[in-house]
């Protein structure tokens, strides 16, 4: 049984994570900062559930990783770290780039520093949006990430390379994991999924941003889980791997596939583009594949389907959405 400290892991992808690893048999340190970016209730409830799948396996700290001394106690005996705490969202990085700079990037050195251990294996969660506006597809690792064109895009690109610095010095193992546009139960509120069935679902306008021509390689969490699993059994080198669905959806067909699950029209709220927003991601995974052993199994409209059943469950139950 090994121990497995996951960073924001009460958070969307993090708590999917923990009731992973717990019903194979392992324990689960969970660091959250609970930081209101969010209605803290979200959080909650996904802590709930894991509770429910670990009982005493689990262990919560309530802790922000730029303080030393929580990354401390999160740390004892922990064999694994998969770190997911970070300020997310491409547009608020916008407006305040310093505060992003100082949680992503200060705060991940800072648990890395942390780290007593070189035999802990170390798991780093990027982002697509390292691949700033490129409009070559698929993605590749090897491709040239030197134009971020959003703070939350350099964040993650500098996390990567000081997981690079660190294992050089350290040798401990590390994957850097290129998630590309993670959605499903638990989602974030204000993520485009969730926003769009709830506005859907109720009969408001949705914010539509541009022709509707931009698209997203989508991948649904469990896959991304799965993924993480297998780069958490890693145990030597360095490598950098992009998680997607290797598939790609315009914001239009995104749209038609959440009516279709909903059995709803929804009403545009047409906008013009964002700053900070590419035109196309969409991942080669040829290297998952062959690394982590890593194929993305659900498909876009089969996701949309569950997760508005997730979301018409939540809502049946009073749950906070």
């Amino acid at each position: 049984m090994e121990r497995v400290l996951i960073t924001g892991g009460a958070g969307f992808i993090g708590s999917s994570l923990a009731e992973r690893v717990l019903a194979r048999g392992d324990e689960v340190v969970i660091l959250d900062n609970f930081d209101p970016f969010y209605d803290r209730r979200f959080k909650e409830r996904n802590l709930a559930a894991v509770r429910a799948t670990g009982g005493s396996r689990i262990r919560v700290v309530e802790g922000d990783i730029r303080d030393r001394a929580a990354c401390k106690d999160a740390l004892l005996g922990c064999d694994v770290v998969v770190h997911l705490a970070a300020l997310a969202g491409v547009r608020p990085s916008i407006q305040e780039p310093a505060r992003y700079m100082d949680v992503n990037v200060t705060g991940t050195q800072i648990l890395l520093d942390e780290i007593a251990s070189k035999q802990v294996r170390f798991v780093f969660g990027s982002s697509s949006s390292v691949y700033g506006g490129r409009t070559k597809v698929p993605f590749c690792e090897t491709d040239l990430v030197d134009n971020p064109v959003s703070p939350y895009a350099a964040s993650k690109r500098a996390g990567e390379l000081i997981c690079w610095t660190w294992h050089h010095l350290r040798g401990n193992p590390v994957t850097s994991l290129r998630f590309f546009t993670v959605y499903g139960p638990r989602q974030r509120p204000e993520m485009a999924i969730h926003r769009f069935v709830r506005d859907v679902e109720n009969g408001k306008p949705l914010p539509f941003f541009g022709d509707g021509s931009t698209r997203r390689d989508y991948t649904y969490v469990d896959d991304i889980v799965t993924g993480v699993l297998g780069a958490m059994g890693r145990s030597d080198g360095c490598e950098i791997v992009n998680l997607g669905g290797s598939a790609v959806t315009s914001l239009t067909d995104l749209v038609h596939g959440i009516e279709n699950a909903l059995g709803k029209k929804a009403i545009l709220d047409r906008q013009p583009e964002q700053p900070g927003d590419v035109p196309v991601t969409y991942a080669d995974t040829s290297k998952a594949r062959a690394l982590l052993g890593f194929q993305a199994k659900v498909p876009v409209q089969e996701g949309l389907t569950r997760f508005c059943r997730w979301y018409r469950e939540e809502r049946a139950r009073g749950g906070v959405l």
